[in-house]
């Protein structure tokens, strides 16, 4: 307990608020849990106006402070109207944290430890060497995998590009003139990536991939890197990997693999086929909040040569962050292998969750998620009002809503209105995509707590609110 206040205005609780604060937090934290375990997505459909009825009393910046119980009520009240990943969410490719990865963040906070490097994190610093290992190992990529942890998969796959651009170009090229190739299915992340770095990019079918590196050559252009997909996030699709592999080697040039969401497929053993040649890339990018069961943000750049990094970002020549250490492992700055400085302790919620449940029950709560897919596809195969767009790949499934009175040319907008009122609806959630210019209804199943009883339930709403679109 606090004796005596050193300071007039501290920001310290006594032990009694403290004990407080942490229990109305905590009991909220179960609250959201519960909640996510049987859903709605919503507690009620989401309107701004709602919203602003809820907090427009908050425009004005507070001069004094509230009572912690009605700050804690607030607080529970916009918890409750936001959205739930609940097990009939399949919209995004967003996996539920696991009550361990909720746990471990929160302790992240509590610790509040800047990862920049050894010297300020050395625990932390350690963890994240180990789990980077851990998750190459996970996948099939690497057993002694580096790299650096990062928000998400934009910011790897912009890590990525720009390692890839120090270690397969010149210091003084001109940007303009270097070449990214990719298929027209990679996320987008990747273009915006290009264009932030300044670098071309170019998309490119497998098939025709020699072909577009020997003509920008003869146009002086300057190929350095190839971008492959480990599931796209429209459809789940996994690129020929090993193709793009040897096309890299023999061309000299990078391979980074964006698996962002689908790479940790891998991981289990009937899916592992799908991603041959992983093991040959250069670098891998991985969202582990999008099917490794933790909470955002947390992305990883898995990089298979260790010095990869520091050739790109390596900072020798800044004194004020010059290390003072003999022994290699105390010397190891992150800030010599990525963009960032300041840096949260993201790797604990990944440390603790793969600790606790194994990497043989992640893989099946995963081979889980890709089966709820393929039974989905199966019941849209037997319903005749629901019509398959797409062969289900990995845990995502393509479908629309087509009932024998609606013509095909009318099913695109049909689909579009149900969507809108699906989501609005908050018992289930999807997204979509398109594909072969229809629009698809889109299911992304990353959750462990989806049965196939979530699965038929959306079903039924699609036809429900389908015959009101």
């Amino acid at each position: 307990m606090l004796n005596q206040r050193s300071r007039e205005a501290t920001l310290d609780l006594v032990d009694e608020e403290l004990d407080a604060l942490l229990a109305g937090a905590s009991a909220l934290a179960a609250r959201e849990i519960r909640a996510t375990r049987t859903g709605p997505i919503y507690a009620e459909p989401p309107s701004a106006e709602r919203l602003g009825a809820l907090l427009d009393g908050d425009a004005e910046l507070p001069v004094e402070g509230e009572p912690l119980d009605d700050l804690l009520e607030s607080c529970g009240a916009v918890l409750a109207a936001g959205r739930r990943t609940a097990p009939a969410f399949f919209g995004y490719v967003l996996s539920p944290p696991s009550p361990i990865g909720v746990a471990a963040d929160l302790l992240a906070s509590a610790a509040d430890q800047n990862v920049t490097s050894w010297r300020s994190a050395p625990a932390a610093t350690h963890v994240e060497r180990i789990t980077l290992r851990w998750l190459g190992q996970l996948v099939g990529f690497a057993p002694d995998a580096a790299g650096v942890l990062v928000s998400g998969g934009s910011m790897a796959n912009l890590t990525a590009l720009l390692v890839a651009m120090r270690a397969r170009s010149q210091a003084d090229a001109d940007r303009r003139l270097l070449t990214v190739y990719m298929s027209e299915d990679t996320h987008f992340s990747v273009a915006k990536a290009a264009a932030a770095i300044g670098v071309a990019p170019r998309t490119v079918a497998v098939d025709t991939l020699r072909e577009a590196i020997a003509s920008d050559r003869r146009a002086g252009r300057q190929p350095f890197c190839v971008v492959g997909n480990a599931g796209t996030t429209a459809t789940g699709a996994v690129d020929r990997l090993d193709a793009l592999a040897t096309v890299a080697d023999e061309e000299n040039l990078w391979l980074h693999v964006d698996g962002a969401y689908g790479a940790l497929a891998a991981a289990d053993p009937a899916s592992r086929h799908l991603f041959s040649g992983i093991e040959r890339a250069d670098s891998l990018s991985i969202d582990a909040h999008k099917w490794l069961y933790v909470p955002v943000d947390c992305g990883v750049l898995l990089l298979r040569a260790a010095d990869a990094g520091r050739n790109a970002f390596g900072s020798q020549d800044a004194g004020f962050v010059r290390v003072l250490a003999d022994e290699a492992a105390e010397a190891y700055a992150f800030w010599d292998h990525g963009l960032e400085l300041s840096r949260r302790f993201r790797a604990l919620k990944l440390w603790m969750t793969l600790r606790y449940y194994g990497a043989r029950r992640i893989a099946a709560a995963i081979g889980e998620d890709i089966a709820m897919a393929s039974y989905m596809a199966d019941r849209v195969r037997d319903a005749g009002d629901l019509e398959l767009l797409a062969e289900p790949s990995l845990s995502i499934c393509c479908f629309r809503h087509a009932p024998p009175g609606i013509a095909p040319g009318a099913l695109n907008e049909h689909n579009e209105h149900l969507l809108k009122a699906l989501q609005r609806d908050g018992r289930a959630y999807l997204s979509n995509a398109t594909i072969d210019g229809q629009f698809a209804l889109r299911a992304c199943i990353t959750n462990f707590r989806t049965t196939r009883d979530d699965v038929d339930r959306t079903l039924a709403l699609v036809r429900e609110l389908g015959s009101r679109a």
